[in-house]
């Protein structure tokens, strides 16, 4: 049987057009491909995948409809879909005309953020479904789930959802105009309304669904107009989901029976997709590891990342607290999730990869001064805004790398500045490497003494064998003066202490320590040796004391 066709236009008017979009001007080519999918920002034009579908938040004018069509046009993409009404002048006539730029209508209700998530998922079974090599099921390609709904959907006379056990719609079919109002809102939202899932859970419809491969008949339901049959998902011992169709009446027996043979198809796809989906982020995680790590083979992968031209940045993101090792690769994968996402709404040829307990983002980036540093910062600081239990993860930012060759110094920026916010050596939880330089060198520094097992030997090292053996406070004093920049009364304020004692402690600090206050260099030494060592811990007292 001949594939259905991927990642056109063709293909997503064929799911989308009766629910969502309607061709306003221009002409649908079935060979025209879909690279992407991206949001027009006037204020910051995104870098457009070739054959990109561009959303126009807020277009309305046809004078700013035909702009954007002939600036989009220039950079080779394949449609523009706004809100409707859309006001078709005959410069935006011109426009597609002179671009080949075709002008979509967005129905009133679906929200943005719904048709991206649908088009997007439309566009992955290209990478999901192994459309090169052929493979089928039953047909359609392995993976290939709005398929298969539309297949279902022939079979009942019906329009079809496939939902998973939490009501996510995870594909349906192109006839639900046929459907009735409950159904429509189910599918913009990609879910079905919770005061939906409330009644079928106290009429025990789900325990009866997922209890039996049998066919299960709604009527009654409040507001819903059309009775609905569902099916169950079942894969083995694991139950996937269910397939839900709305009908005008009892299915016969034939139709029944086409309807629980379906089920079992639409396991396999189900199964078949998530291992693509496996596999594809297994490959992803290896291509950007090999891009981060340099070598050979890091040009190769950058030209399948979309990343060999143009300057970019790594960042670099985990969360502080590590606690149980399984908790927090499950969580690290959620978060990589979220970012891939985050990113890939900044920049279609942005990639995200977990890679030895970090997760890795690349993002192009237009330039390679001031201005690209801020939007790698702000990148950063709008992901923490948007997921929930943020307030541990980090995220360290690298250098702006001009080409993918210096991408892996960009990762060992953001390495640095990863660790230096794990180590909480500063407040925030976004880094630039050049925001913490100092911090980074300094915990160098102190895994080479570590390394070495070199120990404190210097004056503050006698000042706090000192305070050991006589239950003094020297290091502290000497730590507050240095801070308060040699300002006795606001030291001794900050220790609760009269300036005279204050004064006696940092002559005591001369005569123990060893050490010249007056001496820049001393000072400095001091300053090092503190910064060096965690504040809390006690230094040891050499052996000779114990005598």
């Amino acid at each position: 049987m001949v594939h259905r066709p991927r990642a056109t236009l063709s293909r997503v008017m064929d799911d989308l057009g009766s629910t969502l979009l309607e061709v306003v001007a221009g002409r649908v080519d079935p060979a025209t491909g879909v690279g992407g999918v991206v949001f027009h920002d006037p204020l910051d034009p995104p870098d457009l995948a070739e054959r990109a579908l561009v959303l126009g938040v807020g277009l309305a004018g046809a004078e700013e409809i035909a702009s954007v069509i002939r600036e989009i046009g220039k950079a080779d993409a394949a449609g523009l879909v706004v809100r409707v009404p859309v006001e078709t002048s005959r410069a935006v006539r011109d426009a597609v005309r002179d671009t080949g730029v075709v002008l979509f209508g967005l129905t009133r209700g679906a929200s943005w953020a719904q048709v991206a998530t649908l088009l997007r998922s439309l566009l992955a079974v290209d990478d999901l479904g192994g459309g090169d090599d052929g493979e089928t099921l039953a047909g359609a390609a392995a993976g290939d789930l709005f398929a298969l709904a539309g297949a279902v959907s022939e079979l009942l006379g019906g329009p079809v959802t496939i939902e998973d056990l939490n009501s996510r719609v995870l594909a349906f079919s192109a006839d639900q105009g046929r459907a009735d109002e409950p159904r429509k809102e189910t599918v913009l939202g990609r879910q079905v309304p919770e005061r939906y899932t409330r009644e079928l859970e106290r009429r025990g419809v789900f325990r009866a669904l997922y209890g039996s491969d049998q066919p299960v008949y709604v009527t009654g339901l409040a507001g819903v107009d059309l009775p609905r049959v569902a099916v169950r998902i079942r894969a083995g011992d694991e139950v996937l989901g269910s397939i839900w169709a709305a009908v005008t009446g009892p299915l016969s027996r034939e139709r029944e029976q086409a309807f629980i043979d379906s089920a079992k198809l639409v396991a396999l796809h189900i199964l078949r997709q998530r291992a693509g989906a496996d596999v594809e982020r297994r490959l992803r995680a290896e291509l950007v590891a090999t891009l981060l790590e340099g070598g050979p083979s890091a040009t190769e992968a950058a030209g399948r990342l979309g990343l060999a031209a143009g300057s970019s940045c790594v960042l670099a993101l985990t969360v502080r607290e590590h606690g149980d090792a399984s908790r927090l690769e499950a969580e690290l994968q959620r978060i990589r999730g979220a970012f891939a996402l985050h990113l890939a709404a900044v920049h279609p040829r942005s990639a995200a990869a977990l890679v030895g307990g970090v997760v890795y983002g690349v993002i192009p980036l237009a330039a390679n001064d001031a201005a690209a540093d801020r939007r790698a910062v702000a990148v950063a600081r709008e992901f923490l805004g948007r997921i929930r239990d943020h307030d541990a993860v980090v995220i360290g930012i690298g250098r702006i790398a001009q080409d993918a060759s210096e991408l892996p110094r960009s990762r060992a920026d953001a390495d640095r500045a990863l660790r230096v916010l794990r180590h909480g050596q500063v407040p925030s939880q976004v880094a630039r490497s050049e925001d913490v330089w100092a911090a980074s060198i300094l915990l160098e520094l102190g895994d080479l003494l570590a390394a070495e097992r070199q120990e404190p030997s210097g004056p503050v090292a006698r000042l706090a064998a000192y305070d050991v053996r006589h239950r003094g406070v020297l290091v502290e004093t000497l730590r507050a003066w240095l801070d308060a920049f040699g300002d006795v009364r606001r030291a001794a304020a900050a220790l609760h202490v009269h300036p005279n004692t204050f004064r006696y402690r940092l002559r005591r600090i001369g005569e123990v320590g060893g050490i010249d206050l007056e001496d820049p260099e001393a000072r400095f030494a001091a300053m090092l040796e503190l910064r060096l060592s965690p504040r809390t811990q006690r230094y040891r007292e050499p052996s000779w004391f114990s005598v």
